[in-house]
């Protein structure tokens, strides 16, 4: 069984005005005297409205679930304590004017040295998925296999639609918001892990990102763990919306793995038409069309999200997960994105349904029972 592991980044917002709030140490205390909570699970962010944790190494979904369950709940619980929200929503609904608190740690101010006006406006949060590869080799011709599908997992994933008071047109406004970044989007392609490493160096020595963490493309290799990491989707509003996309994300890389052990052939879109479906996906997300890299045209997400399925159906079914995906795929189209719910809650009361929202998924959630 291949292992993966997901990180979620998290928001702290007063209840309130829905401004962030520099609470992040006060939950983090809150967080460290729980015994429900390991040490490891607490990681800061950029900035001190925000927390991160990330689940062990996982065999199964149902283990990934649960400790994402369990950290919501108690995050849940300290930041009211906090006096403040979690929300697990891919960017903040609203900021204020003044400069962000960065979380004092040196590497984050050395980020804000190096671009101020981007570091100012990083209200954002995302999913990472890991997934275990043999080794880098691997991993790199992994990334060159994966690439024609990461728009249609940032369509299932968007959860972003709200910056600056209003609503920004686009279902994941924390993709266009990473844009900024010098390296961003999709990965182009590696000849190897040899190509890989030296490209990479080579940004780093022109000073236009300060170490590889700065790398944001949306998949990369890991630097601390033997795994690909996609980078794809916005931060879900529930477990159950990270679990899925970590199973998706699992089934395409196992399934990349296995095509370059076989050497089978692979689509290798054009750089622009692959960032212009990701652009796509970031706009229209599940309820419009996305590119298909097939024909070179628009079709129906539900195509490409059905091709996807297609695509990966072996490695689905070698893990167990198929059930569990066909499940999360069933409640995405019944309720949407999180984007969509977003939507619904801001048109159904405002603000303050939107914050009821973000907490009411956050610290009521019940595991899914599929196994």
């Amino acid at each position: 069984m291949v292992t993966l592991g997901i990180e979620e980044e998290y928001l702290l917002l007063d209840p309130q005005s829905g401004l962030p709030a520099n609470k992040a140490e006060q939950v983090a205390e809150h967080l460290h005297v729980s015994n429900r909570i390991h040490e490891d699970d607490i990681q800061r962010e950029l900035l001190d409205c925000q927390i991160e944790t990330a689940t062990p190494v996982c065999h199964t979904l149902t283990e990934a679930e649960e400790s994402l369950l369990n950290f919501r709940r108690q995050l849940h619980d300290a930041a009211r304590k906090s006096g403040v929200r979690a929300a697990s929503t891919g960017t903040a609904p609203r900021i204020e004017d003044a400069y962000p608190t960065l979380t004092d740690k040196p590497r984050y101010h050395q980020l804000k040295r190096s671009a101020p006006g981007v570091v100012g406006d990083q209200f954002v949060n995302g999913i990472h998925v890991h997934v275990a590869i043999p080794d880098q080799e691997a991993g790199v011709q992994a990334l060159n296999r994966i690439r024609e599908w990461l728009p249609v997992i940032t369509a299932m994933s968007t959860n972003s639609p709200y910056w600056m008071d209003r609503d920004s047109g686009f279902c994941s406004w924390r993709v266009i918001h990473y844009r900024r970044w010098p390296v961003q989007g999709c990965t182009p392609l590696f000849k190897d892990a040899a190509d890989y490493q030296r490209r990479i160096q080579r940004l780093i020595d022109t000073g236009v990102i300060i170490d590889s963490g700065v790398l944001t493309w949306i998949a990369r290799l890991s630097d601390h763990y033997p795994t690909l990491e996609v980078r794809a989707g916005d931060a879900q509003l529930e477990a159950q919306d990270s679990v899925l996309l970590a199973g998706l994300i699992r089934g395409l890389v196992t399934t990349a793995v296995a095509d370059a052990v076989a050497d089978r052939p692979y689509r290798t879109p054009n750089d622009e038409l692959l960032d212009a479906a990701l652009w796509q996906a970031a706009r229209n997300g599940i309820g419009n069309q996305l590119v298909d890299f097939q024909s070179e045209k628009l079709v129906p997400a539900q195509n490409q999200i059905d091709a996807l399925i297609r695509h990966i159906r072996p490695a689905l079914e070698d893990e167990g997960d198929l059930d569990w995906i066909h499940a999360g795929l069933k409640t995405l189209h019944e309720r949407g994105t999180g984007a969509d719910r977003q939507r619904t809650a801001m048109n159904d009361g405002g603000l303050p349904a939107l914050i009821d929202l973000y907490g009411s998924t956050l610290g009521a959630e019940r595991a899914a029972n599929i196994t």
